[in-house]
């Protein structure tokens, strides 16, 4: 039997590898920020996403139904969402969705997804590409729906929304490479042809965080319908407008109807069918690891055979410093990888174990930093910091600052709460030192603009400190020693890793550059998003031969 391949995967000397890595290595990130930076066109920057801010504010309060087969459903009741940059904002109101509603849109997909597989995965490919195409189009809007949601500044949101375009053009490039995941494989005997396929899984709930609720929705929905799985997209309650945005795009670069569909409501009644519903054939989720958790025990209690989990579920990540670091490196790495987006990125860097001979030096430089982050309202330029998600967050900040106190600890910056003064959800980014190294500070991810300093006595400790804990998501080390560089790669329990980064000690992954990947209890696969395995995660592997 004749089998036709693109040449790239069809190489047996090394040079499929070699084309492949020629052309990654030509993919172009948008970069929107660094973009204009570079050129000398920030005034160009501020003016659109300004207008853009003005524009979705217009647009605020509206109701946003369902929509499942391509019809829009009302649920008969809503839950409103307040500004956490002003709680005296509306932002949208969001039906109450139901088990029965994720039925629906299970018997829909159902329906439509074996039509969207049999598609020629060149069209799909081509329509993933059209979406991300539209997400660019909408850039400024979609930054400041965020911006409004769930309080972004003007450089957060921007490169978030980057991200989820990156996501759609490099997993569709990716795809292109490997000829849609079909492969000729050896001749075990001289009368057979072999031939290795990936084919779709079937049904996949997508369920969102809020943190990055345009690029994280819109990378894992793409992952899903690119290699011919139908989505069903459950957006964050507190990034359900952001979510909206993103199913549009979708929606717009003609993804059927049949095959995406979009479903809120509370958890107990949405989350809780995509978990137990036995026709929900994957499922990919990005959240906490308590709900990570509870959602794996929930797929297997629900019976069946095993089905795909493809989780994120956050991380208590470090940046290690040196007494060989470059210690400007160390606190700008440190400084923008604590408080970048107050400190709710799974990635965020919340303990730092610098070495004891450059303590003083470093603690002192970024005390100076951290005390002068300007905090308010993220529509406005000036301010580094916004607000923290919801008013619950306030209460956890209260607890471990007191905590701290109580336990004999330092607050060597912030430690207060601002909500009241700048009518929104806003806290001081804080640091503390002087707890001792098994206290719930080094150990719990908090998920708000709060980090751990513990002075160390050599980098084998603070690598041992770092692997101790139940996450494994990221990790920076700071030193110029490279014999120190390769023993923190060599021993270091975490999924992705940096050195010397002073733009994100520990954060900041790009598409095609970092693959976001978990270890530990960060992750359920051991695959990143935006790196050259995630697609597989949505298929099965089918091995067809011919004698």
């Amino acid at each position: 039997m004749q089998i036709e391949m693109d040449p790239v995967v069809r190489g047996e000397d090394g040079a499929t590898l070699r084309v492949v890595e020629e052309r990654l290595n030509r993919f172009e990130n948008k970069n929107t920020w660094w973009r204009h930076d570079q050129n000398d066109t920030m005034a160009e920057f501020d003016r659109l996403f300004d207008e853009a801010v003005a524009r979705i504010e217009g647009q605020l309060g509206a109701t946003i139904p369902l929509v499942i087969d391509g019809q829009e459903v009302d649920a008969g009741s809503t839950f409103s969402v307040q500004s956490p940059a002003d709680t005296s904002v509306t932002v949208g109101h969001y039906q109450n969705g139901t088990r029965d509603h994720v039925r629906q849109a299970v018997a829909a997909s159902k329906r439509g997804q074996k039509a969207w597989a049999a598609r020629p995965w060149q069209e799909r490919a081509a329509i993933i590409e059209k979406a991300a195409d539209v997400m660019a189009q909408r850039f400024y809007d979609l930054c400041a729906v965020m911006t409004w949601e769930t309080g972004k500044t003007r450089f957060e949101s921007s490169i978030d929304v980057d991200e989820g375009i990156d996501f759609g053009r490099f997993y569709a490039m990716h795809y292109r490479e490997f000829g849609g995941f079909d492969m000729l494989m050896g001749k075990p005997f001289p009368n057979e042809t072999c031939r290795s396929i990936r084919k779709p899984v079937g049904v996949f709930g997508v369920v969102c965080p809020f943190n990055f609720p345009v690029a994280i929705t819109a990378g894992m929905a793409m992952g899903a319908l690119l290699t011919g799985n139908a989505a069903i997209i459950k957006p964050s309650t507190k990034g359900v407008l952001s979510g909206w945005w993103v199913f549009q795009c979708l929606r717009d670069a003609g993804v059927p109807s049949d095959v995406l569909h979009f479903v809120t409501g509370p958890d107990e009644e949405v989350s809780a069918e995509m978990l137990e519903n036995d026709d929900i054939d994957g499922l990919v989720f990005t959240g906490s690891k308590r709900i990570g958790a509870l959602a794996m025990q929930k797929r297997l209690e629900a019976g069946g055979h095993p089905k795909p989990f493809i989780a994120e579920m956050g991380g208590k990540n470090a940046v290690l410093v040196s007494d060989k670091a470059d210690l400007d490196k160390a606190v700008q790495g440190v400084y923008r990888s604590a408080f970048g987006f107050s400190g709710q990125k799974c990635s965020a860097c919340s303990r730092v174990y610098v070495h004891r001979d450059v303590a003083d030096e470093f603690l002192d430089r970024l005390v100076k930093l951290a005390d002068a982050i300007p905090v308010g309202h993220p529509r406005q330029k000036e301010n580094f910091m916004g607000p923290v998600i919801e008013a619950r967050k306030l209460d956890l900040y209260r607890e471990v600052v007191e905590q701290v106190k109580a336990d004999g600890g330092q607050i060597l910056s912030g430690g207060e709460v601002l909500a009241d003064e700048l009518g929104g959800h806003y806290v001081r980014p804080t640091l503390v030192t002087g707890l001792p190294l098994d206290h719930r500070v080094f150990r719990e991810e908090f998920f708000m603009p709060f980090a751990a300093v513990a002075v160390v006595d050599s980098l084998e400790q603070a690598v041992e400190e770092y692997n101790k804990v139940e996450y494994g998501l990221t990790a920076g080390v700071m030193t110029e020693d490279e014999a120190e560089q390769a023993y923190f790669f060599d021993h270091i329990r975490s999924g992705v890793t940096y050195c010397n980064r002073a733009a994100g000690g520990c954060t900041a992954a790009v598409v095609n550059g970092q693959s976001f990947v978990g270890w530990k209890w960060s992750g359920s696969t051991g695959t990143g998003a935006g790196g050259r395995y995630y697609l597989y995660q949505f298929t099965h592997e089918r091995s067809q031969t011919w004698a």
